[in-house]
């Protein structure tokens, strides 16, 4: 908990100081995900939010669909398309198109997503997912840098469920045998272990976690009347919205209701997402 409430502190800090700052004096915030990220253009929907009142925090992002944190590092492009991409493992001498756009400059925040599935398997989060960010976090030039873990949401396959990953698609000296989630009996048990894992990332690697997940159980429990999702588990333009609030209330240490941006969402659902966010 010291930890969390030490680098909520350090981005209110940078909040704070960037108030003071001149537009042509950037904070660089790099997202590194896949299209649970960039899904009806979150990011793009957050810098519209952040000219209004931030315009010198410049958002980038570096998302492909399908692809795990993991993969962002050892993975090469041989084609990309609007349904999806192609990868092969990249060699020794190679360097992926995400390790380039990292070493591209000084990122002031980096934050990681990947897919929920992946942290909810205990194996392949303290193997693979683990050992993403530890790498991600030795490429960033900036000590100073601060990173925050993307914490996401349930999907809405039907209950009861269960995940599974072959150990090899985990790491080569696994058995080969498959490695799984609980079983998923209800929507409340689901939040409370995407939350439990992604709390466990988040202190291993001494970093901020978002609060996406919790915001979306929210809406679901309590406004079923407002469909965040676009299929079973992307985010339509409602959920894109919400998450865009609740970055830009992290990123700027202001409220999402202070904005008056709503895009393409009706005001008073706008109005509603903004407070949830807040």
């Amino acid at each position: 908990m010291r930890i969390i409430l030490f680098i909520i502190l350090s981005l209110a800090t940078i909040s704070c100081k960037s108030q003071k700052k001149q537009f042509n004096e950037r904070i660089n915030v790099l997202f590194i995900g896949n299209s649970l990220t960039e899904y009806n253009g979150m990011t793009q929907t957050l810098r519209n939010m952040l000219v209004e009142t931030t315009p010198f925090i410049n958002i980038e992002k570096i998302t492909f669909p399908g692809m795990s944190l993991s993969a962002h590092l050892t993975d090469m492009i041989t084609s990309w398309t609007e349904n999806g991409i192609s990868t092969r493992k990249k060699t020794a001498e190679e360097t992926t198109v995400t390790e380039k756009k990292i070493l591209e400059k000084k990122w002031d925040i980096i934050i990681f997503q990947t897919g929920t599935v992946s942290v909810l398997i205990p194996e392949n989060r303290d193997l693979k997912v683990n050992k993403a960010i530890t790498d991600i976090k030795k490429l960033v030039s900036n000590p100073n840098c601060k990173f925050i873990l993307f914490n996401t949401w349930p999907s809405k396959k039907g209950y009861p469920k269960e995940y599974c990953y072959s150990g090899r698609s985990i790491e080569k000296d696994l058995e080969d045998y498959d490695y799984c989630s609980p079983i998923i009996k209800n929507l409340e048990q689901e939040i409370k272990l995407i939350n439990e894992s992604y709390e466990i990332l988040a202190n291993k690697n001494k970093i901020l976690r978002s609060n996406n997940g919790t915001k979306f159980y929210e809406i679901l429990t309590k406004y079923p009347e407002v469909e965040l999702y676009e299929d079973e588990i992307h985010s339509n333009k409602y959920g894109a919205f919400l998450n865009a609030c609740i970055f830009y209330k992290i990123l700027t240490n202001n409220k999402a209701s202070s904005i008056k941006y709503n895009g393409e969402i009706e005001p008073k659902t706008a109005k509603l997402l903004k407070r949830i966010a807040d």
